[in-house]
């Protein structure tokens, strides 16, 4: 079995579905641009560069996880939760170009198929639960911290289904022996295992963040600040 990770590689995917995923990347990132500039203000614009840095750090970190299948975490979780679904699939974009034009870490005719998955979907997934969970669960960091795990762990998963049904629209070389399903079962249940790894990896992070500068926290914006001072007493 070749390696299944989520950085596509050159011709993987058909030509036709490289194009179409490469203007859907385009249109996607110019809408994150537009919405982006309303967000960035003097404490976003930092966090931003911040974002970006621990992201290209963790992904070019791959491991295996299961014998001939590697991964890495995504970042786009992260993202959500610090900067917004905006700046944060912008954030994931350029670490994907730089990985790709620089380090050869995925295909440059894949990298509209690799933004519209770990930049678009991922962070947009990430976000939409986010916004849900923060509404159920307590304003606590506990609640903060089951909602970065929840939603890294289902973000993550849909970033690789995305792969999957690219690969079954025009998938241009076989992958493993079993087909497409056998390609979905390596896929989910690989990256269900990096899900929950990048979700406790956010939810430490964004906690600690939270306990002393809530207001850096993109998802909180609009809490009082006594909701997770007062829990983490």
């Amino acid at each position: 079995m070749e390696q299944l990770a989520l950085h596509i590689s050159n011709g993987v995917l058909g030509g036709p579905v490289a194009a179409a995923t490469a203007v859907v990347a385009a249109v996607g990132l110019t809408l994150c641009v537009q919405r982006g500039r309303r967000d960035l203000d003097d404490r976003l614009a930092p966090m931003a560069g911040l974002v970006a840095a621990f992201i290209f750090a963790v992904q070019m970190l791959n491991f295996p996880v299961l014998p001939g299948v590697s991964g890495h975490l995504l970042g786009g979780t992260l993202a959500a939760l610090l900067v917004g679904p905006w700046v944060g699939a912008l954030c994931v974009s350029i670490v994907l170009v730089v990985q790709a034009l620089m380090f050869a870490d995925g295909g440059v005719t894949a990298l509209g198929a690799n933004i519209t998955n770990m930049a678009l979907l991922n962070t947009a997934v990430a976000y939409l639960l986010i916004v849900v969970l923060l509404r159920v669960l307590p304003r606590t960091p506990a609640g903060l911290a089951a909602t970065a795990v929840v939603a890294g762990v289902v973000a993550v998963v849909a970033a690789a289904l995305g792969f999957v049904l690219q690969y079954a629209l025009g998938g241009a070389t076989e992958l493993t022996a079993g087909g497409l399903g056998s390609i979905a079962a390596v896929m989910t249940g690989t990256h269900a295992l990096i899900g929950i790894g990048e979700g406790v990896i956010t939810a430490v992070t964004v906690v600690t963040v939270a306990k002393t500068r809530p207001d850096l926290v993109y998802a909180l914006r609009g809490l009082r600040k006594p909701d997770l001072v007062e829990s983490a007493a």
